[in-house]
């Protein structure tokens, strides 16, 4: 991993919450990188949720290329996926 893709994760780990996340991502990417990564995102949660590989395509456009990357990185990669899901879950239920 270069210095620079450490920085980059350090500047993210200085934002406070979601509208500071959403400027900075703004700011960083193209309106059409932010869309492939919310595409993304979205693509992880859905796997997530047990939702099969023809209704996220249907539901959100992906190729079946991407729906089965980000299940590649969901299953076998280095937790991002799973740690934010996680987080993000034990958030909503503490909300209830």
């Amino acid at each position: 991993m270069s210095d620079a893709t450490r920085e980059l994760g350090a500047a993210v780990s200085v934002l406070r919450d979601p509208e500071e996340a959403l400027r900075f991502l703004r700011d960083l990417c193209t309106v059409n990188e932010l869309r492939e990564l919310a595409a993304r995102w979205e693509v992880a949660r859905l796997l997530d949720e047990g939702t099969s590989y023809h209704e996220i395509s249907d539901r959100t456009g992906a190729s079946s290329a991407t729906i089965s990357r980000v299940n590649q990185w969901l299953r076998y990669g280095r937790d991002g996926y799973r740690l934010v899901l996680d987080r993000q879950a034990r958030a909503r239920r503490r909300r209830r």
